[in-house]
């Protein structure tokens, strides 16, 4: 048996920081082929209980089950996309009129940047020509990346329900190799942890889902209360769009400013549209969010804020949208493993408590001198935030 090496802290460090280093650059080689597989992995894990349901209780044989649970997902999301591809339809027919008063909405702008601060009106189209020049020189690299971006989105829509039964239809086989890939005595941790993995991404899904419905109806009814059309629509977008951190919600005002174009030059109703956005990410921050999702996934703004950057510079709008069920993996596997313990602590929003140091003076004895002599150490002990309060 090979006797275990203990290393010194900064060898563990090193070796932690080159795997780290080694992992982020696996992730952005291969991101492309990664993010559809861990997709259909989240999904499959999702989609997992409609599979046992339609085993053990209609008693469909597992081929079958997988089968009709595929076809029901696929069946969901195409019919989410057909709805909101035919009232974009709609408004593709309304476009010569949004057209006309996004125009009448620049003139105004225009006159009151000549009114308020005297630019001429030459002087503004100036500006904007010098702006949109090497947006308009790029415009055939830009059409070149938009067609490959939504050829790469056609192939993922086709492959991720590919993955997903594939995911479905071994899944024991998966367990099996996962379990021969550790000693016999690991493997109650290890079936621990992939019991708490799949709780925690099944609830994560499942609160990001309940979030999306809420938002979506909440921004209906605002939109509808402002009288702006395809309200339902716009409201259904914005809950989509949502799912992606930060960027997500601008790009879905941006798109309720356009349609409250459609019947209105009213400036008001652009504001109404601002004003229930922003109410709608109140609600959603400071209670849906903490109540439907935080609860489920323990991770602290800070490192889920670290995530979304570094999974949006390496897999775009996919890679945000992942970066939070991934950490929460993570941190499930962390909390079980010594050595990795305190990376799954960093990870939590627990308060923990206040460390503070305090010196005492300690007797000590010499072997060679019977005087008693002394020296101080430093112990330390821990008060909870609201003992510390209280003391100072």
């Amino acid at each position: 048996m090979i006797p275990e090496i203990k290393l010194p802290f900064y060898a563990r460090f090193a070796f932690n920081l080159l795997s780290i280093t080694l992992i982020i650059a696996l992730l952005y080689v291969g991101h492309e082929i990664l993010v559809p597989i861990v997709l259909a992995l989240l999904f499959s894990v999702l989609l997992r209980p409609v599979v046992s349901f339609l085993n053990l209780r209609l008693k469909f044989p597992h081929v079958i089950a997988v089968m009709v649970t595929v076809i029901l997902f696929v069946l969901l999301f195409a019919g989410l996309i057909y709805f909101v591809s035919s009232q974009i339809g709609d408004i593709a027919h309304d476009m010569g009129k949004i057209k006309g008063n996004l125009t009448l909405q620049y003139h105004k702008f225009q006159y009151w940047l000549n009114q308020k601060y005297n630019v001429t009106y030459s002087d503004q189209e100036k500006y904007l020509a010098e702006a949109t020049k090497e947006g308009l020189t790029d415009k055939g690299q830009l059409m070149g990346n938009t067609l490959s971006t939504f050829t790469d989105i056609l192939i993922n829509l086709v492959l991720i329900p590919f993955y997903i039964f594939l995911f479905l239809l071994y899944r024991n086989l998966f367990i099996t190799f996962t379990s021969k890939l550790f000693i016999e005595k690991h493997h109650e941790t290890l079936h621990d942890v992939l019991f708490q993995v799949k709780i925690a991404i099944q609830s994560f899904l499942i609160g990001l889902l309940i979030e999306m419905s809420i938002v979506s109806g909440l921004t209906t009814l605002g939109l509808m209360f402002i009288g702006v059309q395809y309200a339902l629509l716009l409201g259904v977008i914005t809950g989509l769009l949502n799912l992606v951190p930060y960027i997500g919600i601008l790009v879905a005002a941006g798109l309720s400013i356009v349609g409250a174009l459609i019947n209105s030059t009213d400036i008001s109703v652009v504001a109404g549209v601002i004003v229930v956005n922003i109410v709608v990410q109140l609600i959603d921050n400071n209670i849906l969010v903490p109540m439907i999702v935080g609860s489920k996934v323990r991770i602290n703004a800070f490192v889920s804020l670290i995530g979304i950057v570094l999974g949006g510079a390496i897999a775009g709008i996919a890679g945000m949208f992942l970066a939070i069920p991934v950490i929460a993996i993570l941190k499930v596997i962390f909390d079980r493993i010594d050595t990795l313990e305190p990376w799954g602590f960093l990870m939590g929003d627990n308060l923990p408590k206040t460390y503070e140091w305090k010196k005492i003076r300690l007797p000590s004895f010499d072997a060679g001198n019977s005087s008693d002599t002394s020296h101080t150490v430093n112990i330390k002990y821990t008060t909870t935030p609201e003992e510390n309060v209280k003391s100072n």
